[in-house]
């Protein structure tokens, strides 16, 4: 039997294909002398230099159509932390459950090495690999750098990352630099220290613990001299923010003014996850989380002042795999020592350009659909989930989605907004009736959910709701299909057949799992 390689989740590729690709894509690596590569799309948005698009055509955390194709992994490294957040445990793990901080095992340089190699010979559309814990990766420099020369040496097609606090982020910027990570995440909840005391009860910095505002002074002044520095330097900053209501979700207006002055690429706003089992400070004070709709206000608030990231899922420390999918328990250290590593550069190369095919197509269809929608004039906005397995099509079962993905729809197109992150409705091929109104909670601001397949109950529950089920594009593209199906929604609001009604609010689903138990 001849074998296969798969590209994305529907479509398989015998192998042979696979290296007639590499055969054609001998050579284009580089072009010109420039030691950029020349394959697959060079042009970026208009917005977008070719260096920066370089730098983010890939990478699924810096890019929302990127994240549809290309997965990304973290390597738990780094233990030990310098502050204490009062939305952290890093004591708790269950393995089907996503959240920072959160391992199953700590490895060390030499393993993260290996593993590394393991997975890119596994998942050859994995580009990149971070380590954001689950402590902080600068309160462990020897071994972060270490597990960055390791994978420089034996992975170099590999992009470098890494998610810090800032603390100590401006005595590491050179180190960083010389590593060639051109992608630095920094965590900055707060410009003010008045705000920023009720966060972190203490900072560790030159051999002395520090409390209240002087604590969050400190940080915050080292967290904006670091950002600066890598701007500079011509790094790329992410900035994460938790959104804490009562304490700084209105704050994070001014926090977002202050990183896009200092450069920040992009401002990513995430809810805080505070739910009791978790054992934080404000999970057992019952500081509670926002809402989608209060989640969405205040990104897009901050929209007007700089890019946002609103496809992150708040990984734990040791994910593998595509947003939104966690493949960790695949790669444990006594599974990767039993694995033969054959680390082949040259075809994971040549099928990411397959994927890049695939990209490219999806794009051109959500071009071509939205020509059908110029001139239109309307200003209703809806929003509708989507149940995908990746590649950007409408793929996934309604009982199998441990998340769905939520577009706005206008006359301007299809715009991703989030995601909601859910129970799993079934299990063991039977649908747990107790989980489908939770489900039905987290998508209660969309006005349809797009699915590959859906029963007969969950069917009927929705349209109950007020959600139209939606299986007609399955397996089609996501955009193009919400911008056909928000042409076709306007055409029966015009004819009168149907009245636009807004939705209601939707519950951030804390502590749903990502797998079936």
């Amino acid at each position: 039997m001849e074998p296969t390689a798969y590209v994305g989740v529907q479509e398989i590729k015998p192998l042979q294909q696979l290296l007639d690709k590499v055969a054609e894509h001998k050579g284009c690596g580089t072009s010109g002398g420039s030691g950029k590569s020349s394959c697959g799309s060079s042009a970026g948005p208009a917005d977008m230099s070719p260096e920066v698009w370089e730098k983010v055509k890939n990478h699924p955390c810096y890019s929302e159509e990127a994240h549809h194709h290309y997965a990304r992994m973290h390597v738990a490294v780094a233990p030990a932390c310098n502050i204490q957040c009062n939305y952290c445990n890093r004591k708790y793990d269950c393995a089907n459950e996503s959240r920072p901080g959160v391992v199953s095992e700590k490895l060390t340089p030499e393993q993260a090495s290996k593993k590394v190699l393991a997975v890119a010979s596994a998942i050859p559309q994995m580009t990149v690999l971070g380590i954001a814990g689950p402590g902080d990766p600068l309160a462990n420099p020897e071994k972060t750098f270490k597990t960055f020369e390791l994978i420089s040496k034996t992975a170099p097609d590999i992009k470098l990352c890494l998610s810090t606090n800032g603390l100590t982020l401006p005595d590491h910027v050179e180190t960083i630099k010389s590593f060639n990570v051109d992608h630095v995440t920094i965590t900055i909840n707060m410009v003010d220290p008045e705000v920023g005391q009720h966060i972190y009860p203490w900072i560790y910095y030159r051999n002395k613990r520090w409390k209240g505002i002087d604590a969050a002074r400190i940080l915050s002044e080292r967290q904006l001299l670091g950002l600066e520095m890598l701007t500079e330097a011509g790094i790329l900053c992410k900035v994460n923010s938790v959104m804490i209501p009562g304490i700084n979700d209105q704050h994070l207006v001014e926090v977002n003014r202050a990183v896009k002055s200092r450069g920040a690429f992009l401002h990513n706003i995430m809810p805080l996850i505070s739910a009791p089992e978790h054992g934080t400070v404000f999970g057992l004070n019952g500081q509670r989380g926002p809402s989608a709709q209060e989640l969405k206000a205040l990104q897009d608030a901050c929209e007007g002042e700089m890019n946002m990231m609103r496809h992150c899922r708040q990984c734990r420390a040791d994910a593998v795999g595509l947003l939104g999918e966690d493949r960790s328990a695949e790669f444990t250290t006594e599974k990767i020592d039993a694995m033969a590593v054959e680390y082949d550069a040259t075809t994971r190369q040549a099928y990411q350009e397959l994927v890049e095919e695939q990209r490219q197509a999806k794009v051109a269809a959500k071009q071509a659909e939205l020509a059908g929608l110029a001139g239109a004039e309307s200003d209703i906005k809806l929003l509708i989930a989507v149940a995908t397995k990746g590649e950007g099509k409408v793929n996934e079962h309604f009982g199998h989605a441990s998340e769905f993905q939520v577009y706005e729809l206008s006359t301007a197109g299809a715009k991703f907004v989030g995601h909601r992150r859910v129970d799993l409705y079934c299990q063991g091929g039977y649908g747990e009736e107790d989980t489908l109104p939770t489900v039905i909670r987290a998508i209660n601001d969309c006005h349809a959910v797009f699915v590959a397949k859906i029963g007969g109950c969950p069917r009927d529950e929705l349209k109950a709701a007020g959600i139209e089920p939606v299986d007609r594009y399955a397996y089609e593209f996501i955009e193009q299909s919400a911008i056909a199906y928000f042409r076709d929604y306007l055409a029966q609001v015009a004819s009168g057949e149907i009245v636009h009604q807004p939705r209601g609010d939707a519950d951030i689903r804390q502590g749903a799992y990502i797998a079936a138990a």
